[in-house]
């Protein structure tokens, strides 16, 4: 009976739910979900974090010329990383496209 824990689709009073992997039919597709839902919002939140943190260097550097160096790579790193992050996001939704495979990751 346990085992209807790891059911991705299940009926509860007459209501469907549905998990994250109903439809996935081969490791291509478990890929692009894993990616979609997990690994992009968790890089853009890393990303965000590392900007906060470049942001809280920078302010409290009080004119430190080491510090606000260092503050300001961060930020910069951080905004390099958020374009290439949709920038490739965005490649490979066109090459999916280009392509036709489909959805592609969404």
């Amino acid at each position: 009976m346990g085992y209807h824990y790891l059911a991705q689709q299940i009926n509860i009073n007459g209501q469907q739910i549905k998990g994250p992997l109903v439809g996935i039919n081969d490791l291509g597709g478990l890929v692009s979900r894993v990616v979609n839902i997990f690994l992009i919002p968790l890089a853009g939140i890393i990303l965000f974090i590392v900007l906060l943190w470049g942001g809280y260097d920078f302010i409290i550097s009080r004119g430190n010329p080491e510090k606000v160096k260092s503050a300001r790579a961060k930020i910069t790193t951080s905004l390099i990383g958020f374009v290439l992050l949709v920038v490739s996001y965005l490649i490979v939704r066109l090459l999916s496209e280009v392509f036709g495979l489909g959805k592609g990751l969404f």
